[in-house]
């Protein structure tokens, strides 16, 4: 990701251009009137996309958040360092992982989410840049964790969190569907992602459509 921001949101200065960067190359400036936010398992796990300041000290004060997971992982945007010197101050818990929105998910990856959302105190809020295909992700994985469906995983990739499984994103619901498909019913998810998964056959079988992908990488900007 491209980025004009390269200081400390300590000074005033460096605070004023994280806001440039934030607002104007990381696209906050939709984020303004626009949070794409949801709860997962209320009163546990909540999703959006990359929450302003307020927006975290209002998730701290309305639903009790203690816990952010970064999903895009650590950056030098101005976004990351707002939100992350927030959740700071605000005394909250800080993740980061880098989640893949167009690959094929990773395991090791995936297991460290699994220990964070099993270590994580109080009410956690996951994000990403739009909350639509990463956090979608992780939402999934989470009530799969939670001995939920496959289908209610796919839930969280919807068109209504901006998704769009015709794109390159669509990967993300062919794990889901290959879980579903190949171990669903025969054993937990963890086991089946110990000893099934594949992530090179999965991108090897997934093929994408090329005028979705272009519009969910250049016309809506998600990453």
């Amino acid at each position: 990701m491209n980025s004009i921001f390269r200081g400390d949101v300590a000074t005033p200065g460096g605070r004023a251009l994280a806001w440039v960067d934030s607002l104007f190359i990381d696209h906050a400036v939709l984020r303004l009137i626009w949070d794409n936010w949801a709860a997962v398992a209320p009163g546990r796990l909540y999703r959006c996309n990359h929450p302003t300041p307020w927006r975290l000290r209002r998730a701290q004060s309305r639903y009790g958040v203690t816990t952010v997971i970064n999903l895009r992982g650590a950056t030098q945007s101005g976004s990351y360092a707002l939100s992350r010197d927030a959740a700071l101050r605000l005394g909250m818990d800080f993740h980061d992982l880098s989640l893949e929105s167009r690959g094929a998910p990773q395991k090791d990856r995936i297991y460290r989410l699994f220990d964070i959302f099993r270590s994580m105190r109080g009410p956690g809020l996951i994000h990403c840049k739009s909350g639509a295909d990463r956090a979608g992700l992780a939402a999934g994985l989470f009530v799969l964790f939670e001995g939920g469906t496959a289908a209610a995983a796919l839930r969280q990739l919807s068109l209504r969190f901006g998704h769009i499984k015709q794109a390159k994103t669509g990967i993300l619901d062919a794990f889901f569907l290959r879980y579903q498909r190949e171990g669903e019913g025969k054993k937990p998810f963890l086991d089946w992602l110990r000893d099934d998964y594949d992530e090179v056959a999965l991108k090897r079988d997934f093929h994408a459509n090329g005028l979705a992908s272009f519009i969910d990488g250049w016309v809506l900007a998600h990453e």
